[in-house]
């Protein structure tokens, strides 16, 4: 596949649909479940208040009801013998309940992610302590134990005060290979300058090292037990071992013999000999200034306010990885289970290369699609909301600009498409109509929107900072319309104090709203004059018809946008050891 891809839909069935065996190299998911939380989508309002508009995108809606119990016996019946037998005995211990009901829509979700994933690819399972002790059963069902590769700690807060227990801050990540020939890339961050401190404590013309053992505990037959050159590890009872991580650093070949490694090393000038009559086997050196760091284990904790403690950075502990403070973060765009970019940066860096495919079904606000953006991987996200689907276009738009291209599947192309959208779920119908202007649905729940269903927040002063926040209210309407529609949005624009209001519309507009709306008079703003009221059809929109108001580069504040990538600093030097 060599296109980027948004899809639209229940991730089950484009999984089954769309997705080819065996075409993705990295899956990362991030699957809702929070018990009796919904899960809103919520938004800075750009009006200069510090009220959140809280937007209904979906509720945790896992309960055991006849689609879980279908779904669990689809899984028994036609799911894989191990996965089957796996959710058979979840039923006998957990009963019907809405945990049983979430594992039985997570099973065939994960064999097709597994179906999906080519033999050298991995999956990573972002989950909370709820669920996760059951999700890695499930893991271990579909994938097999022997490809559980880490269960990652992640700190996604600061704190949590719980008054009848430890406070929870923590999420789990599962990590699991197709196969045993996975690709895995090491990733390291800086030492702590305690460590510096205690080991590379000589010097030489090239700067700080410490030496460490070229040999392992144990004999060996074959090569790794053979001499090299005056050295008999066999004699000591030992093997030569030497660190992977320094061949590939150095770019070593890492199919030659340990005596060939050992020559090369030597070349490099790598290699610490013992005094003459010594019965101690040769050292490496491991230079400071040409050492990739400390590689990350399995705990990825943000330490705030450890400014200072790492070698050659000024960056706290696992700062890459902080968790998104809920106020004030550059990166937060307001969606509440937004993952930082730089958690799936460790991801993508680990587990894949530039070119390759990373596939995230549960999207959201796109977190996984503009790190693999950023790193130079191909990308498919899949959402069931056109509300994340919307957002996720903007923040790849405010990220990149037109330096990323990628094809939306599932979204309405023509008429007829919106009028089964429409008929099939009029509120997705809502949200996508909104997304095609650039507006963003209410914050009210459904039924109480009082003659508003969604909103468009624009700047048109000189100086944005000190003009005031312009407003567009928005009312879409899938059916009938009449005269009567826009007298009534012209009075809400009215009692909002709006500058304009638009009218979306699927039927073509009456000669009676035509006079009514041009009656409304006009916005005037230093671009020009803007109908006061507008009515849009979708055929119009779907045309490329848009909101007649000052729509020029950063005048819509609608969303926040999302910051432009920072080039990637490279974490020590570049190497300047001769060649082989």
């Amino acid at each position: 596949m060599a296109e980027n891809v948004l899809y639209y839909g229940d991730n089950l069935e484009i999984l089954r649909r769309y997705i080819e065996d065996e075409s993705v190299d990295l899956v990362y998911l991030d699957p809702p479940f929070k018990s009796n939380q919904d899960y809103n989508i919520l938004f800075a309002e750009r009006n200069g208040s510090r009220a959140a508009a809280q937007i209904k995108a979906f509720e945790d809606t896992w309960h055991w009801d006849k689609v879980s119990a279908a779904a669990y016996q689809e899984i028994v019946e036609t799911g894989p013998a191990r996965v089957s037998q796996a959710m058979q005995a979840f039923r006998t211990f957990l009963g019907e309940n809405d945990m049983m009901a979430y594992l039985a829509m997570m099973a065939p979700r994960l064999v097709e992610l597994q179906r999906v994933l080519k033999p050298t690819g991995s999956i990573y399972l972002h989950c909370d302590p709820t669920a996760s002790h059951y999700l890695k059963m499930l893991m271990d069902a579909v994938f097999g134990p022997v490809n559980f590769k880490n269960e990652i700690i992640w700190r996604r807060t600061g704190s949590h005060n719980s008054s009848k227990r430890f406070g929870p801050i923590h999420d789990v990540i599962l990590f699991y290979w197709k196969n045993s020939g996975a690709f895995f890339k090491q990733v390291y961050r800086p030492y702590l300058k305690g460590h510096v401190d205690s080991y590379f404590k000589n010097t030489d013309a090239r700067g700080r090292y410490w030496t460490n053992a070229l040999t392992g505990a144990g004999t060996r037959s074959g090569y790794s037990g053979a001499p090299w050159r005056t050295y008999n590890p066999t004699s000591v009872g030992r093997h030569w071992a030497i660190p992977g991580k320094i061949i590939t650093f150095l770019g070593i070949d890492e199919d030659l013999t340990p005596q060939e490694k050992l020559d090369a090393l030597d070349t490099f000038g790598f290699i610490n000999h013992p005094a003459e009559g010594s019965k101690a086997m040769p050292t490496y050196r491991q230079y400071l200034e040409k050492s990739p760091g400390s590689p990350i284990p399995d705990l990825w904790i943000y330490q705030p306010h450890t400014h200072g403690c790492l070698y050659g950075t000024e960056e706290c502990i696992d700062e890459d990885i902080r968790w998104l403070a809920a106020q004030g973060d550059n990166e937060r765009l307001g969606y509440p289970t937004q993952k930082p970019v730089g958690l799936l940066e460790r991801i993508i860096t680990a587990s894949s290369k530039e070119g390759d495919i990373v596939l995230d079904p549960f999207c959201g606000c796109g977190t996984t699609i503009t790190a693999a953006q950023k790193l130079n991987r191909k990308w498919i996200g899949i959402d069931i909301t056109h509300l994340s689907v919307a957002l996720m276009k903007h923040r790849l738009h405010d990220m990149f600009g037109n330096n990323v291209q990628y094809k939306v599947i599932g979204e309405p192309v023509s008429l007829p498409d919106a009028m089964a959208l429409a008929e099939n779920d009029p509120y997705q119908f809502q949200w996508w109509a909104l997304g095609l202007v650039g507006a963003r649905p209410i914050e009210e729940k459904k039924g109480a929107d009082r003659g508003i269903d969604g909103r468009l927040y624009f700047h048109d002063e000189a100086d944005s900072k000190k003009g005031r926040t312009k407003q567009i209210i928005l009312s879409v309407k899938s059916g009938k319309v009449s005269v009567k529609d826009v007298r009534d949005l012209r009075g809400v624009v009215e009692r909002e104090e709006a500058q304009i209001g638009v009218l979306i519309c699927m039927e073509k507009p009456t000669r009676d709203m035509r006079r009514e709306s041009a009656g409304a008079g006009f916005y005037k703003s230093r671009w020009g004059t803007h109908p006061k009221l507008q009515i849009l059809t979708i055929e119009e929109l779907l045309t490329g018809h848009k909101i007649d108001y000052p729509d020029i580069a950063g005048v819509n504040v609608t969303f926040r946008r999302a910051q432009k990538p920072k080039p990637k600093q490279k974490p020590h030097p570049e190497l300047d050891y001769p060649e082989q």
